[in-house]
């Protein structure tokens, strides 16, 4: 493997006093290894991608990073330079997904990159480092959904599993694994337009969150099998009130708000389960069988349609308000370095 350069280019992430206020700044830099935060494996990266979460960080929208100043990306996939871990040698191919990367560690919008060897996934069989970063946080956090559902009793004859935030990489992915798996899959989206998609995926049928009149009592009719919600607030809690018998309800997002205003009924007269994922904090052990998943049965059948989009690492600075703004569909691979 070549040596690493003295300096190489990070999409690095600021917090600088501006008045009585701090301010967000991000940009290009040139950084060494010394600058980046400690672990045992030094990676050089292929590939990385953009999440919302990625936007937020970077535009300084939302509180992602616990520390600063830090690599941008929360995700990345690429080749081992060195590692003082035995597990990992020069020339493996890995990938970083989460991992708290970008929020307390640097992430992998960087040439090179550094992380803690328990954070490190080898490359499955049969998937190249940019099909690992077309899927992402996003393929793997729908596919932990589903493997918790499913670890809960999760089962097609059960009914129809409803997914909100449909267009976005998480909802995508989901209704594409679901359908491959024989569940009914509806589509909950305010992009309406974007139908003739979300049926290539999988979806049978689309509703459209405007037309929707949510209902204030502890139980409205019962109409779905389960849920897989990106969204949280109002629509998190009218999912509650009209998920079915033994139903499993995977919270992944909070788009629409923080609070959930429900009651004890769903859970007591219908066994429902809220279940929390959390694609961060999770045992290697969680991580490698999510992984294994996504690279046999949970597989996207639709991975071309759901990440058109490969730019390259040059551009990424332009690419996040549209992610902020909530107007892109799919997901969006960064190109760092092809040849690897």
């Amino acid at each position: 493997m070549s040596t690493i350069p003295e300096n190489f280019t990070a999409f690095r992430i600021h917090q600088i006093q501006d008045g009585d206020k701090k301010k967000i700044t991000s940009g290009f830099e040139q950084i060494s290894l010394d600058d980046l935060t400690a672990g045992e494996v030094v990676i050089k990266v292929a590939y990385s991608d953009i999440n919302y979460k990625d936007a937020l960080a970077a535009t300084g929208k939302g509180r992602i990073l616990r520390t600063y100043p830090l690599v941008g990306g929360i995700d990345l996939s690429g080749v081992v330079i060195s590692s003082s871990d035995e597990r990992f040698k020069a020339r493996d191919k890995v990938l970083v997904c989460g991992a708290q990367l970008s929020e307390h560690y640097d992430g992998g919008y960087a040439e090179y990159a550094r992380v803690k060897a328990d954070s490190i996934v080898p490359l499955p069989t049969g998937m190249s480092l940019r099909d690992v970063m077309a899927l992402g946080t996003a393929g793997y956090t729908a596919a932990l959904a589903i493997q918790r559902m499913e670890d809960n009793g999760q089962i097609p004859e059960r009914g129809p599993i409803i997914v909100t935030g449909a267009t976005g990489g998480v909802g995508s992915f989901a209704i594409n694994m679901l359908s491959n798996i024989g569940y009914e899959v509806i589509a909950f989206t305010g992009k309406t337009e974007q139908e003739g998609y979300l049926k290539e995926l999988g979806a049978t049928q689309l509703i459209n969150r405007h037309d929707i009149d949510m209902g204030t009592k502890p139980l409205e009719a019962a109409q779905w099998g389960g849920a897989i919600d990106n969204v949280g607030g109002e629509t998190l809690s009218w999912l509650t009130r009209t998920t079915n018998v033994w139903g499993n309800i995977a919270s992944i997002g909070l788009a629409g708000g923080i609070k959930l205003d429900s009651t004890v009924m769903p859970f007591i007269l219908r066994g429902v389960s809220l279940l929390g994922i959390n694609s961060v904090e999770m045992p290697l052990s969680v991580r490698t069988q999510g992984w294994k998943r996504l690279a046999t049965d949970l597989k996207p059948t639709k991975l071309g349609l759901i990440a058109p989009t490969t730019i390259p690492f040059a551009e990424l600075p332009n690419a996040f308000t549209a992610y902020v703004e909530g107007t892109v569909t799919g997901r969006t691979v960064v190109e760092i370095d092809a040849s690897l």
